[in-house]
């Protein structure tokens, strides 16, 4: 997801209206139960019972978050393929993500462009969400996984959302405005002057954002090469993580398992991950207070599929005792 090097990693950006969106976000909320409920761990403690997306998965299939996902099929699958180069920038990127409708609600998993088969779209469609669950692929699974979920926890307010309207515009206004809604959720009170954040998924419009913020930014990509701007780009986030002093990761960490220990660092330093997520999108908020701290949720259509209105879902995990936020 990267607007400089090309990568396959979609920018999965979460776009809102400028100052409106920046009033509108979720600082005070308490997550309701559902959203937290047995998995939260203490910062800098892990558990031997610490969620995992397969845990997750594990429960899904017996039933333990919701009906039977035996019981319910996708009736669509497709592939959204897409090359960006925003106006006034240097460089582009590609964009290739499976999406599994089931009823109303969409499910979506970004992959490396051209890494995912054809034969997959017809392993999906017309088959049940149990079935998918075991699928060889991951991002079968996650898309599968996304889809069930999202359609038993939309992202409204019931459910620990605090949504807000994006305003219509071109592509680069549109990032612009997800960046600095994604960029809110974290919270820089509890970050040492000069912050450092490993930025997981390289996006111009959020190092940017950063940037105007006073945080330094260690960007990490799968592909490397460098920034819009010349700056280095890592591709190992493991091997960053003790320079950092917060986290934000695309979701497209869910969809190539690297998301778990990201989580197991945060949770082990006591250290903020912030998710910006079209993949997996209704997948992500069940992690909150389990090493996730706040997501920003983009279920498809996303931003970058036209210039219209449209809305992006940002949630909180409760603020660490004593941590009163704005």
């Amino acid at each position: 997801m990267t607007t400089t090097t090309r990568t396959g990693q979609v920018a999965h950006d979460c776009v809102t209206q400028d100052e409106v969106a920046r009033n509108h976000v979720a600082r005070d909320h308490a997550t309701p139960d559902h959203l937290t409920r047995d998995h939260v761990t203490p910062p800098g403690r892990l558990t031997p019972d610490h969620l995992t997306f397969d845990r997750l998965v594990d429960e899904v299939r017996a039933g333990a978050r919701g009906p039977d996902p035996a019981t319910f099929r996708i009736s669509v699958a497709f592939v959204t393929r897409q090359a960006v180069r925003h106006d006034g920038r240097g460089a582009g990127y590609r964009n290739e993500v499976l999406s599994l409708r089931l009823a109303e609600a969409v499910g979506s998993c970004a992959v490396e462009p051209g890494a995912l088969p054809d034969a997959a779209i017809d392993d999906c469609v017309g088959a049940d969400v149990a079935t998918l669950l075991t699928h060889p692929l991951l991002p079968v699974r996650v898309a599968a996984l996304d889809a069930y979920l999202m359609h038993l926890l939309p992202h409204i307010a019931a459910n620990g959302a605090r949504s807000v309207a994006l305003a219509p515009g071109t592509s680069l206004e549109k990032s612009r405005a997800r960046a600095a809604a994604v960029v809110d959720l974290i919270d820089v009170e509890r970050l040492p002057q000069g912050a450092s954040v490993l930025l997981v998924g390289v996006v111009n419009s959020l190092l940017e954002e950063l940037g105007s913020r006073g945080l330094r930014c260690i960007p990490c990509d799968l592909k490397g090469g460098t920034t819009e701007w010349g700056e280095p780009i890592v591709t190992d986030a493991g091997a960053a993580l003790d320079r950092c002093d917060a986290v934000l990761a695309s979701g497209m960490t869910l969809g190539n398992g690297s998301l778990d220990a990201l989580r197991a660092h945060a949770l082990r330093e006591d250290k903020q991950l912030v998710m910006f997520a079209q993949t997996g999108s209704a997948v992500l908020p069940r992690f909150l207070g389990s090493g996730v701290s706040a997501v920003c949720a983009e279920p498809y259509p996303f931003f970058w599929l036209d210039g219209g209105p449209g809305a992006l879902h940002r949630y909180r995990a409760p603020a660490p005792e004593g941590v009163r936020r704005r």
